[in-house]
This record gives C-alpha cells, sequence and structure tokens, in this order.
C-alpha cells in the first residue's frame, strides 16, 4: 500500500484573536488566517496571550494542523503569595497564577504584576522578563 505523499509546511505566524473556542493565527508572511480549535491547541493555551510571535502554523494541503510555540514566552504574574521573610536564603519555590490562568512554581522574591520567561516545552520557570 502506497501512501499519498503530503507536504507539510511550518508558517511562522502570530497569535491574532480567540473566536469562540478556536484560535486564530495570522501568517506573517502572506497574513494567511490559520483557525485551531482549542482541542487542538490543547494545554498551549496556557502560554498564548494576544499578539505573541514566533509562533509556527503547521499546515498539510492548506489546513493547519498543529502549533508549535517559541521556546519561551513572557506572561505576567497576576496572583502570588507575598516573599516570606529569610525566603532568599532558602530559595523555596511558590506558586504563581499568571494571566493567561496557567499556574507555576516561581522564585520567592517574584511579586504579582511581575512579567516572567515561562519555557513552554517543560511549563517552568525559565528567568524574568526584561
Amino acid at each position: 500500500d502506497n501512501l499519498p505523499e503530503v507536504e507539510l509546511l511550518r508558517r511562522l505566524s502570530t497569535f491574532s484573536y480567540k473566536d469562540g473556542e478556536a484560535f486564530v493565527f495570522m501568517d506573517d508572511e502572506d497574513f494567511t488566517p490559520y483557525t485551531l480549535d482549542a482541542d487542538v491547541i490543547g494545554t498551549d493555551a496556557g502560554y498564548i496571550i494576544d499578539g505573541l510571535t514566533g509562533i509556527y502554523v503547521q499546515v498539510i494541503d492548506d489546513q493547519p494542523v498543529a502549533v508549535q510555540l517559541p521556546q519561551t514566552v513572557t506572561l505576567e504574574v497576576v496572583e502570588t503569595p507575598p516573599e516570606l521573610k529569610g525566603g532568599t536564603a532558602t530559595k523555596r519555590p511558590k506558586p504563581a497564577k499568571l494571566n493567561t490562568g496557567l499556574e507555576i512554581m516561581v522564585p520567592e522574591y517574584i511579586t504579582n504584576g511581575e512579567r516572567v520567561l515561562v519555557n513552554t516545552t517543560t511549563g517552568e520557570f525559565a528567568g524574568r522578563a526584561d
């Protein structure tokens, strides 16, 4: 049995907006909109914010089938407990809720309103954003 050959394209895109349960990305080169359902995006939804760049939309036969996120994304801490006195000596991580609803562990010195880098592969804190 011969399977038909398909061409997988990787198109550099920017996240445009959410339309109900669908995510719409815009091709950076020719401005083609690509729409993917939330179930296709899955847990990656926690990393996607308005205007996120560096996303590769994978396309087969003009149909978007998947996305590949940048290695890190910048998100804002919206809720995290205050630093405990003497916390810097122990370097205990604490939970933080981010502006996408994603929850990660961050160092104790991180406060509400700070922008942090998050590794999209591991889901872990990757540093402070500038």
